[in-house]
């Protein structure tokens, strides 16, 4: 077994675990469709993440090529690989069980509340990336740091102002199709 193969099982299972809880949340929304209120903007958004998961397990490939492992690379991409289960996890609305109020279904009203902390949790992710472009992969300074910061803005965007949650979800579905022909 390769360093690379050892390493990158712990950040195989915490993205795993985060497609796996999208996906079930997805699922438990369709089993609850009578009472939920679906916005596109939200199915963007949860879209988005999921991307973001199978993208980071694709560039997880790219790093086989890299010899030499330090703890700090293991950590940032285990941190890395948590923040985006943060994201999935908060991505989309849960039901809480109350019949007699289903507000926590309504996909809007949860992106511009604690939806937001998914996109807190992104930005986490999105500050890693500099780290892992520079130190990994080699990659020149400046779109090293203009992507991820480009994606952090839109991330601080969403955290602060929420009522704009509908039009920032298509610019960060346009930004997320960008970074994955990037990294394709």
């Amino acid at each position: 077994m390769t360093q690379h193969e050892y390493i990158f099982i712990a950040i195989s299972v915490v993205l795993g675990l985060a497609m796996a809880r999208l996906l079930h949340t997805a699922a438990l929304l369709v089993r609850a469709h009578a009472r939920v209120t679906y916005h596109w903007a939200t199915v963007l958004w949860g879209t988005c993440i999921l991307i973001y998961i199978l993208q980071l397990w694709w560039v997880g490939w790219e790093l086989r090529l890299v010899s030499d492992w330090s703890i700090i690379d293991f950590f940032a991409l285990v941190i890395g690989s948590i923040f985006v289960y943060g994201a999935a996890e908060l991505a989309l609305p849960t039901e809480d069980f109350d019949i007699s109020d289903d507000t926590e279904l309504d996909f809007l009203a949860h992106s511009r509340s604690l939806g937001r902390v998914s996109a807190m949790s992104l930005l986490g992710y999105f500050l890693i990336g500099p780290y892992v472009n520079l130190t990994m992969f080699n990659n020149p300074p400046l779109p090293s740091y203009g992507f991820p910061f480009l994606g952090g803005s839109l991330m601080v965007l969403m955290i602060l102002k929420p009522q704009w949650f509908k039009w920032l979800s298509v610019v960060f579905t346009g930004y997320t199709i960008l970074i994955l022909y990037l990294t394709a």
